[in-house]
């Protein structure tokens, strides 16, 4: 294997160069440091602070971006003489949990493991802690790749932006916020509206593979209508509870949103759906039913699919139940790359290069990131990640929460190596060199 294979002498050259500045050591202190600082939804402005003044010590250019007082993304600019393509390394910071109790129990388990709160614990090779892996572990890598490629003094024809997102979890606002928009991408659409653009952009999101569309998504709050009545008057009156016939539907939709992945994969995604939570009538008084009860829905949809088109075939699949009603209540549309876009042939370069074969593309993905913010408004993205640590290779059971919250260092630095030859491999180019750009 040869990780340089496809690159001219200069570029090979340059890329060793910026690859000596990348350690363990260095990788380690990067995300202990990130994982320390808790950055929830909505409140990510002490860690966007951090981010900055870690990296301001490399790249002067460098700054914090509030959207309020308690959210904010940062940024680095290392500038090139302008004649070449920028391009723009993302990843957000914001944790899917919280890492306290008051928010996370009882709906992530009976208690808050190690991985789960925002300390970070090194096991060897392994670091785990509240988004060790997703997203921090991804973040170190583009703060790491930023440092080597500055450290290495390479002389760049585009800039080359590091840029670290707020708001990148599917979630709307917590308790306590002053804004309704934390979630669902909004730390990344605002560094676009604020004017940190650039001709392309790689998102670092977990998965080993390079991956150019990705589903979006559409919510719905489904309201299942039922009769207020009282359990010693059940038998003499008419009778129709909601909580019951609520879970009828939820049944029903679940069996249901098997068939619409089927009839909508395609590409490299099988988006999916759930029913996420279930809310009505008052838990202190259980001798009443309440006149409604309400579902919370989560469809993904495929690129090309519009939300109006998946919000017609989900009230469709609802048409059987008389009495319930749906309200599509959040969308964000799927989003596709062109496949021949200088920015996936240049990262599925990388990847053969370090794989030593043909690029594997991996498919059935139904997770949405902010690369659909960033092809939305036209900048042509592609997403890579690290996998999810082996079992093997750790002392505890790999669930969903350790696999967002552990990551190997290992892993950490092949990621980072192959950010940075994409990064050496489009930003040394005169645009002129660039086929299809779109200057």
């Amino acid at each position: 294997m040869n990780a340089l294979a496809g690159l001219d002498e200069r570029r090979s050259a340059w890329v060793t160069e910026a690859w000596r500045h990348v350690t363990g050591t260095r990788l380690r202190e990067l995300i202990t440091g990130l994982v320390d600082i808790p950055s929830p939804t909505g409140d990510e402005g002490p860690l966007a602070r951090h981010i900055a003044d870690t990296l301001s010590a490399s790249l002067p250019h460098t700054a914090v971006q509030p959207l309020d007082d308690r959210q904010a993304n940062a940024w680095s600019r290392l500038k090139g003489d302008g004649t070449g393509p920028d391009l723009m390394l993302y990843a957000p910071v914001d944790t899917l949990t919280v890492g306290d109790e008051r928010e996370d129990l009882p709906w992530i388990g009976p208690e808050l493991r190690e991985d789960m709160r925002p300390r970070a614990t090194v096991y060897d090779d392994l670091v785990t802690g509240l988004g060790a892996s997703n997203p921090k572990g991804h973040a170190a890598c583009v703060m790491m790749a930023a440092e080597a490629i500055a450290g290495a003094g390479i002389p760049l024809t585009g800039d080359l932006v590091a840029a670290f997102g707020a708001g990148g979890m599917p979630t709307n606002a917590r308790p306590g916020s002053t804004r309704l928009n934390t979630g669902q991408g909004v730390g990344c659409s605002f560094l676009l509206e604020q004017g940190l653009w650039t001709d392309y952009a790689v998102i670092a999101k977990p998965g080993w593979t390079v991956s150019w569309d990705e589903v979006g998504l559409v919510w719905f709050e489904v309201t299942v209508h039922g009769t207020h009545t009282y359990v010693g008057s059940r038998h003499r009156l008419p009778y129709d509870n909601a909580v019951a016939r609520a879970g009828e539907v939820a049944r029903h939709l679940e069996e249901w949103f098997a068939e619409y992945a089927e009839r909508h994969t395609g590409g490299t995604v099988a988006p999916q759906g759930i029913v996420s939570s279930v809310r009505g009538g008052w838990p202190r008084m259980a001798a009443v039913t309440p006149a409604s009860c309400t579902l919370m829905v989560d469809l993904r949809i495929a690129p090309g699919t519009s939300p109006m088109q998946a919000k017609r075939e989900f009230l469709a699949a609802l048409g059987k139940f008389e009495g319930v009603t749906a309200e599509m209540v959040l969308a964000v549309p799927g989003t596709r790359t062109d496949p021949d876009s200088w920015i996936r042939r240049s990262a599925t370069a990388a990847w053969e290069a370090f794989e030593g074969r043909e690029h594997e593309v991996v498919r059935g993905n139904s997770g949405a990131t902010d690369a659909n913010i960033l092809r939305g408004r036209g900048i042509p993205t592609v997403r890579v990640g690290m996998p999810k640590v082996p079992q093997a290779e750790a002392p505890f059971e790999i669930d969903f929460a350790r696999g967002m919250n552990t990551v190997s260092v290992r892993a950490m630095e092949k990621l980072t190596r192959h950010l940075i030859r994409t990064a050496v491999d489009t930003v040394t180019r005169p645009r002129t060199e660039i086929p299809g750009d779109p200057a």
